[in-house]
């Protein structure tokens, strides 16, 4: 989540002198070193436009940052078990990796313990922890920023590491094919948490929440099926993307003019269109937009398809809820689907 101006100084003070009663409560990123700390770290204290501030360790992970060695933040708030101290080492030896039941099998670590202890200190489960280390490796790349490849070149190169595929190293080389499709991946800041989209100059083929479990596979999908190489760099789809997210998010904005390449079946791009249909500020059941499609039976895969959709907000599968006027699920989390409908004007009970 976005973290306000006055939050952020209220955070450095607490870094700067070491305050304790704020372990656990924030983790701050050091960019200068690529670590993140606990308020109480005594490692020397950074200037404070060398600080980043999350909520969350997951945060950070998905931002680029590792733990830091001295302070151990992923040890609040408690002391951190053997197996746990373990596959954090493992982790860092090797981030790109990943996790399959043979590899607890080699540490001597059963993979249920392993999701367990995680899940008690940290709130997330160890392959929740690998991936997001995983992929910040990633996203650390694209927050850097300003490395722009020319189109021109990339499209001459075999190996995709030769011209800086963003994901290469954690997701392999896609299928060699005659043609090489970049598409530039960049990182939107929006007040319910970075986002991450996929353009190219003529639509949008992707955007997620950073956060979201299923977006390595997402990416690596579109990878494969468009023998794309992910490049870090700007595009015009993604400029007005950007415009259009603030404006949506300021309230001065209601639909959105992105051209967007949808990939699925049919079925799934009927779906898709019955869900930019439905007006902002109101809300489909899974049933009613069964009932569109025109047979009652499908509500099943009309969740299916929703939850299958990969450009988030502009596809509002937010606004699809249950029959019975409880929220549902959402990709992003409960808590930014409220938060959505809420700012678009529909009343929460």
């Amino acid at each position: 989540m976005a973290i306000s101006e006055t939050k952020a100084r209220e955070f450095y003070e607490a870094l700067l002198h070491k305050n304790k009663q704020y372990d656990g409560t924030f983790f701050a990123g050091i960019k200068t070193t690529g670590i993140f700390c606990h308020a109480s770290c005594p490692a020397r204290k950074p200037k404070f436009e060398n600080c980043e501030f999350f909520l969350t360790a997951e945060e950070a992970l998905l931002a680029g940052f590792r733990p830091c060695k001295r302070c151990m933040p992923l040890t609040y708030p408690n002391s951190i078990p053997e197996e746990v101290e373990t596959l954090v080492a493992a982790v860092e030896a090797h981030p790109e990796k990943r996790w399959k039941e043979a590899d607890f099998h080699e540490l001597g670590i059963h993979s249920a313990t392993a999701r367990r202890k995680f899940k008690e200190i940290y709130g997330m489960t160890f392959v929740q922890y690998a991936r997001s280390r995983r992929m910040g490796i990633a996203f650390k790349e694209i927050l850097a920023g300003e490395k722009v490849i020319d189109q021109q070149v990339s499209l001459g190169y075999e190996s995709a590491s030769a011209f800086n595929d963003a994901f290469t190293k954690i997701m392999g080389n896609p299928p060699k094919k005659t043609e090489v499709k970049p598409l530039y991946a960049n990182i939107i800041a929006t007040p319910v948490g970075r986002m991450f989209s996929l353009t190219d100059e003529e639509a949008l083929y992707l955007l997620e929440f950073m956060d979201r479990r299923g977006l390595e596979r997402e990416i690596e999908q579109l990878r494969k099926k468009h023998n794309a190489r992910i490049l870090v760099g700007k595009t015009e789809t993604n400029a007005k993307l950007e415009q259009e997210l603030e404006e949506y998010f300021a309230q001065e904005r209601t639909d959105f003019t992105i051209p967007l390449h949808l990939d699925g079946t049919p079925f799934q791009k009927q779906v898709w269109q019955s869900l930019l249909e439905i007006p902002s500020g109101e809300t489909r059941s899974y049933q009613e937009i069964a009932l569109t499609l025109g047979n009652k039976n499908l509500v099943r895969a009309v969740g299916n398809a929703n939850g299958l959709n990969k450009i988030a907000i502009v596809i509002p599968c937010h606004r699809v809820i249950q029959t019975n006027g409880e929220l549902g699920g959402y990709g992003g989390g409960i808590r930014r689907k409220k938060y959505l409908l809420q700012l678009e004007g529909h009343k929460m009970e």
